[in-house]
């Protein structure tokens, strides 16, 4: 996997970043706390990429994925992926991930199920934890067993998976916790022991 370049643009669930390489994107960054920690953690995944405007094909991309997270359908599946790092189980979890239509959700149960082993559900959340492709490969529409949000290593964790559901018209099943309602990162909402 060879990064070229990369560039940050803005969404509706904040600034991202996307790398790029003669094969396809290499790298996808959703929005971290700061522009500069989104910067950082997509050119520590994409070493050697440098700052640029985008390709035309690359432009396309990053549209779409505007686009989507304004809630418009959008297919990303036909997306050049360059997966040549990817291991060969996590590429066949992204595969079928891909095939997941905005508004529409798949168990980590479903995918092992589709791999051909029930068995193999923890280790589908692990792929899809470790995917550089968040968004293009939505990891974000794949729920625990029960329809529960299951969990998410974006920043913002299962607030922002929940986030993106919503705006894609997934139903989540599962009553939120207090985490993902944000209250606990609420200062005005914590409750003072003294008192």
């Amino acid at each position: 996997m060879t990064a070229y370049g990369f560039a940050l643009f803005d969404t509706a669930v904040g600034r991202c970043g996307i790398a790029w390489g003669e094969r396809g994107i290499v790298g996808l960054q959703l929005p971290e706390a700061s522009e500069r920690e989104t910067r950082t953690r997509l050119v520590r995944r994409c070493p050697g990429a440098q700052e640029t405007a985008p390709p035309p094909d690359v432009q396309r991309t990053i549209d779409s994925i505007v686009a989507l997270l304004t809630g418009a359908p959008c297919d990303l599946s036909a997306v050049a992926l360059d997966m040549e790092t990817v291991p060969p189980f996590d590429r066949r979890v992204y595969e079928i991930a891909r095939g997941i239509a905005p508004g529409e959700t798949l168990t980590y149960g479903a995918i092992a199920a589709r791999l051909g082993d029930p068995g193999l559900a923890r280790a589908v959340g692990q792929a899809l934890g470790r995917n550089p492709f968040p968004i293009i490969v939505p990891c974000h529409r794949v729920l625990a067993s029960g329809g529960k949000a299951g969990g998410f290593s974006a920043n913002g964790c299962v607030a922002t998976k929940r986030r993106l559901l919503a705006i894609e018209g997934a139903p989540v099943g599962g009553a939120p916790t207090l985490f993902d309602l944000g209250l606990l990162e609420d200062p005005q909402l914590v409750i003072d022991p003294r008192r």
